[in-house]
């Protein structure tokens, strides 16, 4: 070959590189499906875990100690939840949530001035209140694409647990006449407890009677030792009439595969991998659970009864139901819960619901999708750039005198 014909080889060699460029990282995207596990929080931020009680068979208690580390981004919760769309629509503002949980530390990073909390319920030992907090209604301090879903709101911190996390009912019961006498326009209550009791039942319908939303974890968080063996059953308050359920949810929409089976449940919300703070330090932590999922429900019904603030008690937990994301268990969508003008028949007036159960949403398969999608662009650049190089080379070789190697062998005979 003569050196012209060397050039349109290197030519032709650079366009192969160009495609040999892209095909790798179409196929590794292909090749790498998400898992329905987010790794850290979904985004790779590796941070402590929140955990939602403290080993109770310790001699001493050690409470949880202040995260070193911090996030660097937006968790997919909060992303799933499009929560900077909602902020600037509604923060919640003007309304106060109680939150029966583990306590509240009032000085807490994005909470400082909006957190009401005597006695035990200002001492947070094990972290999880204030971490529920947090994504209830924390401004997120430095980091504020980490805020709550109510960043305006203000928020009343009462005990159902004792001081390691571990729920009664005459604690929560206490808490929800408390709540109650204080007027909350929302309480949600992060514990859920495996039997019903009557004084529970009691506050609860008083609580309701008081134009209260109550929000309540569907399920406790599940034992460290699995749940298979453990049967599907009711718990409580989350059973009583007139409280929104809610479950827990993956990026996939489905439930995690350690959750405790239940029936009654009205909403799903992101948790696992969320993203929230602590009572001690600016640090960050992850935590998982219906109670997590049940803090960001109950963050949404603070907002809806900002925006609609003549709406009763079953009309902000119908606007949260209706306006969720068609699923076999609903899935909240605070943004249109707060914005969505509702029909005659309580559904939204664009589109009545559907009469017939759909599946739950499942985001990977639009990621596998996607990276069907990005293989076949990469297979379609290459071929464009290769059909773009021989169209400027060859005309250009040619012109200098190149001949394919049979014209020139006829040449010299």
């Amino acid at each position: 070959m003569r050196p012209p014909a060397r050039g349109v080889a290197r030519l032709l060699s650079g366009a192969g590189l160009a495609a040999a460029l892209l095909l790798p990282a179409a196929a590794t995207a292909q090749g790498a499906p998400p898992s329905r596990m987010p790794a850290a929080d979904g985004k790779g931020q590796e941070l402590p875990g929140m955990p939602s009680a403290l080993d109770p068979e310790a001699d001493q208690v050690a409470c949880t100690p202040a995260s070193r580390e911090q996030a660097k981004k937006q968790d997919w919760s909060r992303q799933r939840l499009d929560l900077d769309r909602l902020h600037r629509h509604n923060t919640g503002a003007g309304v106060t949530v109680a939150l029966i949980g583990t306590g509240v530390a009032p000085g807490a990073a994005g909470l400082a001035d909006r957190v009401t909390a005597s006695g035990a319920a200002a001492d947070d030992c094990v972290g999880h209140g204030t971490f529920l907090a947090g994504l209830i209604a924390g401004t997120g301090g430095d980091a504020p694409r980490l805020a709550g879903v109510a960043p305006g709101a203000e928020l009343l911190a009462l005990r159902g647990t004792d001081e390691r996390g571990r729920a009664s009912a005459d604690l929560v019961v206490a808490a929800l006449d408390e709540a109650t006498e204080a007027g909350a326009a929302v309480i949600a209550v992060a514990v859920a407890l495996p039997s019903r009791d009557k004084e529970l039942t009691r506050a609860v319908a008083e609580a309701r009677g008081e134009g209260a939303v109550v929000v309540a974890a569907a399920t406790p968080d599940p034992p460290r030792g699995g749940t298979d063996e453990i049967p599907s059953r009711t718990y409580w308050p989350a059973g009583e009439p007139g409280v929104l359920s809610v479950a827990d949810m993956l990026p996939s929409g489905a439930r995690p595969d350690n959750s405790l089976p239940t029936t009654g449940i009205d909403l799903a919300a992101p948790g696992a991998g969320v993203v929230s703070g602590g009572p001690r330090g600016a640090g960050h932590y992850l935590g998982a659970g219906a109670s997590v999922a049940a803090a960001y429900a109950a963050g949404a019904a603070a907002v809806v009864r900002a925006a609609h603030p003549d709406d009763s008690a079953d009309a902000v937990m119908r606007r949260l139901t209706a306006t969720a994301y068609p699923a076999d268990i609903p899935q909240l969508d605070p943004y249109a819960a707060a914005t969505t003008v509702l029909g005659d028949s309580g559904a939204p007036a664009a589109a009545e619901r559907a009469a017939d159960p759909v599946t739950v949403r499942d985001t990977s398969a639009a990621d596998r999708a996607t990276d069907r999608a990005t293989l076949f662009a990469g297979l379609g650049s290459a071929a464009v750039l290769v059909v773009l190089w021989a169209a400027f080379a060859l005309p250009r070789a040619r012109a200098r005198g190149w001949r394919p190697a049979a014209a020139d062998t006829t040449a010299k005979d």
